[in-house]
């Protein structure tokens, strides 16, 4: 059935086939401003996907964004994102079209157990549907179904879509819980009684990771996230603070993950303003005139970022960050270190720039 302009939507039958405690949670060319003021015509294929992981018995629904052009003559690389708490496959629609509507594929995951479903049933059960959404099992079986979306559309449907996928830029992607889970299956890890839980995939090459939680209940945050080499960027706004009954984490949390990454290879853009679910396809949140810019401008970092990451090419970052600087507290120009890099030294830690509990702007900003 048609999903929009130029948009197909296709189901397909199944076939077969906490971490959490810590893990709670609920972006190749820089945008110009023409661009913004005159976005491409979108041409993009959407296509649901209802599998099952047979060896886990879950069901791992999907939605796959896919660039719709016969002109495509190079694989398409393809970004695998993550939602956040209580989300589905539907949700971050505005990243999923945008990226392909570029020549990016997009594959949307939904995550059976921390989805739509912990607001559904009982309202008296709620927390413990939240509590049970948040432990490490689920949080593991998250990372998990990264690995089992990629098997399959690789793999076992790769005549469709896997065989024109380039297999060398594959990005895992997340908001909250889903920037957790980007992290999980890049190489964070943690010891519990004495044993290694860890979920890396060693097929993803880069990460875009959109305001993370801390690793609840995990004191130090550097052995959970020193072993996460690829390229990273985190996104955040000076008021995404997340508030669920029993946990709640402030916006300095977004920066405590993003200098736990040991790699210089990470880069951190941060808004003024905002609201952590900002980043979510709601409307209003954090202000009616910053909710789409801070939409518009979080989908088109992800493909500077990747110029970055797989090219080695700061100039889109750069042209990014001159385009939104009116709306940005930490404006993102490079690695960190790297001699193209005007985003931080390396001898300071970004909460050392805050002040007053307020992100100023970097040299060069």
């Amino acid at each position: 059935m048609l999903d929009g302009p130029n948009t197909t939507t296709v189901r397909q039958s199944p076939n077969r086939r906490q971490v959490g405690s810590m893990l709670l949670g609920t972006l190749a060319a820089g945008m110009t401003r023409r661009a913004v003021a005159q976005p491409l015509v979108e041409d993009v294929r959407v296509v649901d996907f209802d599998w099952v992981d047979g060896e886990r018995q879950r069901p791992v629904p999907v939605r796959l964004y896919w660039p719709n052009t016969s002109s495509l003559q190079r694989p398409v690389p393809l970004v695998v994102f993550s939602h956040g708490l209580g989300q589905s496959r539907t949700g971050y629609s505005y990243l999923g079209r945008h990226w392909s509507s570029r020549g990016i594929a997009s594959l949307h995951l939904q995550h059976v157990g921390s989805d739509t479903s912990v607001w559904a049933g009982n309202p008296l059960a709620m927390l413990d549907r939240l509590e049970a959404a948040a432990q490490e099992q689920e949080a593991i079986a998250r990372a998990r179904d990264v690995r089992f979306a990629l098997d399959r559309i690789l793999v076992q449907d790769g005549g469709a879509f896997g065989d024109r996928i380039d297999r060398r830029r594959i990005v895992a992607a997340g908001h909250s819980y889903g920037a957790n889970t980007t992290l999980v299956a890049a190489g964070a890890r943690v010891i519990r009684e004495g044993r290694l839980l860890q979920c890396r995939d060693l097929r993803i090459k880069a990460g875009i990771v959109i305001s993370a939680p801390p690793f609840y209940g995990e004191r130090d945050l550097r052995a959970v996230l020193g072993a996460v080499e690829i390229p990273t960027l985190h996104v955040t706004a000076t008021e995404d603070v997340i508030q669920l009954p029993g946990r709640t984490s402030p916006f300095s949390d977004r920066l405590n993950v993003y200098e736990a990454i040991a790699t210089p290879r990470k880069t951190l853009a941060v808004f003024r303003g905002g609201s952590h679910s900002i980043f979510t396809d709601r409307p209003l949140t954090g202000g009616l005139n910053l909710n789409p810019q801070v939409k518009e401008a979080t989908a088109s970092a992800a493909l500077a970022f990747l110029d970055l990451a797989f090219r080695g090419d700061p100039e889109p970052l750069r042209a990014w960050s001159t385009t939104w600087r009116p709306i940005l507290a930490v404006a993102p120009v490079g690695f960190e270190g790297a001699p193209t890099a005007r985003s931080s030294a390396s001898s300071r830690g970004t909460k050392d720039r805050m002040r007053d509990g307020h992100v100023r702007p970097l040299q060069g900003s």
